[in-house]
């Protein structure tokens, strides 16, 4: 354990998943040095978290307006922000830089130790993305370390439905960030009534904007005292939620990702992303797919790999 107290920043954009599987990184870097003030440069909806889950002690927006001379040849750089990175020791960027323009620009205005990591992984290497962003720990002698995204975030003291179903909460989140990622609505309407009528559960449905009119298509067949919509939530507070539930069902989405680092079991219907790149690393998820696509999927064989997921 190292007791160097000064300030690490990691900066990080990308969408939810690829937040989340950076999270072994940040989580290796708190581990490595407790005494360490450790802060994330991101998307403040996403960063927070990692704040909520006691991992950094600070988020700052990635998205002021100012940055962007940072990423300019010869740019002209914000005052405010160079004095904001001359406050750092070490820097861990995984920002899209491949001519170092912002790397430069930074040196400029500190000292600091500064670290480049892919802000994606490379689906030829066929090893998996979490494990490529612990890659550049290797500079500060951190090997082997734990590769699975983990938040420590705990429920809410409130129960998330009226129901109260001795069996719990499960949560569902029936789309993505594509539409080719996701399983038919028919299906996911069948799988709804399936469980409804022989399972004890109550369903939380989870999405956002882009799922909004599916939601609540499919909530309006749910009777109202065993299911619940949580629709456009903050993410923190939608982990604190999907942490109270007994398992999570979704697609390759960020909020799978999310639901597997809580420690849900999560059965994930996968359509033809690079599984052995992107799948949840968790152990306690089960990818499900068809060959001939996950539309071919049927409602029943979900049913099935639940009911072994959850045994």
């Amino acid at each position: 354990m190292n007791q160097f107290q000064g300030k690490i920043l990691v900066i990080r954009g990308g969408a939810i998943g690829d937040f989340i599987l950076t999270l072994p990184a940040i989580a290796a870097l708190r581990r490595q040095f407790p005494a360490a003030h450790l802060e994330v440069l991101g998307y403040p909806h996403i960063a927070q978290l990692a704040l909520a889950g006691g991992l950094v002690n600070r988020v700052q927006s990635i998205e002021a307006g100012a940055l962007a001379g940072f990423f300019a040849r010869n740019g002209k750089l914000a005052e405010d922000l160079a004095d904001y990175f001359s406050e750092f020791d070490l820097i861990l960027s995984y920002l899209y830089d491949p001519d170092g323009i912002f790397q430069t620009n930074v040196g400029l205005c500190t000292g600091a130790q500064f670290i480049v990591g892919p802000h994606r992984a490379d689906e030829k290497r066929q090893l998996h993305a979490a494990k490529v962003y612990l890659e550049p720990l290797q500079r500060l002698a951190i090997f082997d370390a734990d590769p699975i995204p983990r938040l420590p975030i705990s429920p809410r003291t409130e129960t998330p439905l009226r129901g109260s179903s001795p069996a719990g909460v499960l949560a569902l989140h029936p789309g993505s960030g594509s539409e080719r990622k996701n399983w038919p609505e028919a299906h996911w309407a069948d799988l709804l009534q399936h469980l409804l009528n022989f399972t004890a559960y109550d369903l939380l449905l989870v999405g956002g904007e882009a799922e909004g009119e599916r939601l609540q298509r499919l909530a309006a067949a749910l009777p109202p005292t065993r299911s619940r919509v949580a629709q456009s939530l903050p993410l923190a507070e939608l982990a604190h939620l999907l942490a109270g539930c007994q398992a999570f069902i979704g697609h390759d989405s960020g909020i799978s990702h999310l639901a597997a680092a809580l420690g849900l079991p999560c059965l994930v219907l996968w359509a033809d992303t690079t599984e052995a790149v992107w799948r949840p690393p968790s152990p306690k998820v089960v990818v499900l797919r068809h060959p001939a696509g996950l539309g071919r999927l049927q409602a029943d064989r979900v049913v099935q790999e639940f009911r072994r997921l959850t045994a």
